[in-house]
């Protein structure tokens, strides 16, 4: 579950940056930013929150959770972000089947 709104966050990190932002600096058009800027806005929120609902607990090292939280804060991190979630989801549904 996580994963998906690590993904979803990411896209409109993409949207705001990659989209809305040029439509407003470089065309003028500066009414993407509200909507685009709000959907990431709740994107990120959900994100922060679902981090510490669905990772709790599932042996994340310090630095695992600093690098998870780091990546919401650049373009493309959670997409980078995302082999070490798939690592650790592995991890532990092979555990849970042992």
């Amino acid at each position: 579950m996580f994963r998906y709104i690590g993904v979803a966050e990411g896209v409109t990190t993409l949207a705001l940056f990659l989209v809305a932002m040029p439509a407003k600096y470089w065309f003028g058009f500066p009414g993407l930013v509200p909507p685009v800027g709000m959907i990431h806005g709740v994107a990120f929120v959900v994100y922060i929150l679902a981090m510490v609902v669905c990772l709790w607990g599932r042996g994340f090292s310090a630095w695992e959770w600093a690098r998870t939280t780091l990546a919401s804060f650049v373009p493309f991190g959670t997409f980078w972000n995302d082999a070490l979630l798939k690592r650790k989801q592995v991890e532990t549904e092979a555990a849970a089947a042992s």
